[in-house]
Order: C-alpha cells, then structure tokens, then sequence
C-alpha cells in the first residue's frame, strides 16, 4: 500500500513510471561489496543516486510519453538526500535540478506508521522516515513545486484520488 505499491498499480493503470533507483543502488553495492552505500559512503552513494536520476529523467524525455509519467524517485530526492547528511550541494547540481523540471504539482506520499517496514535496504527509522518526508517536502516547495499529498488509504483508492486530480487538470487546459 506504499509508495512502490502505487507505482505498479499506475503502471498497470496504464501511465508511465521510473522505479525506485536507490533501492537498485544499494542492492548492486551490496552483492559487490562495494562502497556507495548510506551506511558506508554517503558522498559516493548520493553522487550514484543523482546520476541516476537524470539518467531516468533524460531516457523519460526522450521518449516523450503521452500520459503523465510518476518517478518514484528523482532528481530532487537524490538533492535531498545531500541537505539532510550534510554533502555540499554545488550550484551546479542545483543547476541541473533546474534545466530537468518535472511536472509543476508532483504527488507526495506520507509516511504511514501501519505499514511502515525496515529491510536490507532500508533501515531508515520512523522518526528518520518522517523527518526524511519533511524535507522532501521543503525541498520541493523550495524549486518551486506545488506538492500534493496522497491520502493514507487503500492502493486503488490512491490512484483514483491521483486519476482525479489529473482529469482535472485536463479539463481546465480544454
């Protein structure tokens, strides 16, 4: 019922996606015993995770997709993700965040403590899981994004809300 949830049930609704790349980060790091990880080098893993970032968002444009497409994760979670272990941001990765503008309202998920789980990849407590939120928040008002909330409710519930807002908006531009 999570934010990966919702991700494949959009996907199968239909609209474009991009999965979670920090999860694939980790895992890589993990069988290669290798250092980008959060636990071991943060500077290393946040420079992977901006990497592959842009990289998603750049294949996304390429393909120019006529539905609207949701990241799990993107360009501005892998800046995030830089502010709150304290790792300099250079201007010019503030920069880049500018020159790949997702859409202007973007979808957030709360956390919700119900269904809230630790793994091998994510060890993130709940209090780091909400204050991770908050950020991610602030961060995305702060390029200029109108952040919309998804409600805490069942996975199909979720896309309708979303669907919605999005027919909404398609309405207005007609």
């Amino acid at each position: 019922m999570g934010k990966t949830t919702l991700i494949h049930e959009l996907s199968n609704a239909g609209f474009t996606v991009v999965e979670e790349d920090a999860r694939k980060i980790i895992q890589a790091q993990m069988f290669a015993d290798g250092e980008a990880l959060p636990w071991k080098n943060k500077t290393l893993y946040a420079k992977l995770m901006l990497e592959a970032a842009i990289e998603a968002y750049q294949g996304i444009k390429e393909k120019q997709p006529s539905t609207p497409v949701f990241f799990d994760r993107g360009i501005l979670d892998a800046i995030c993700y830089r502010y709150m272990e304290n790792i300099p941001i250079p201007s010019a990765i503030k920069t880049l965040a500018l020159e790949h503008p997702y859409a202007t309202k973007v979808f957030i998920l709360p956390p919700w403590k119900e269904i809230y789980q630790t793994d091998n990849e994510r060890k993130q407590t709940w209090q780091e899981a909400m204050s991770t939120f908050e950020k991610m928040r602030e961060t995305y008002l702060d390029y200029g994004y109108e952040v919309i909330e998804v409600p805490k409710a069942g996975v199909k519930t979720r896309r309708r809300f979303i669907e919605k807002l999005l027919d909404k908006r398609t309405k207005s531009k007609e």
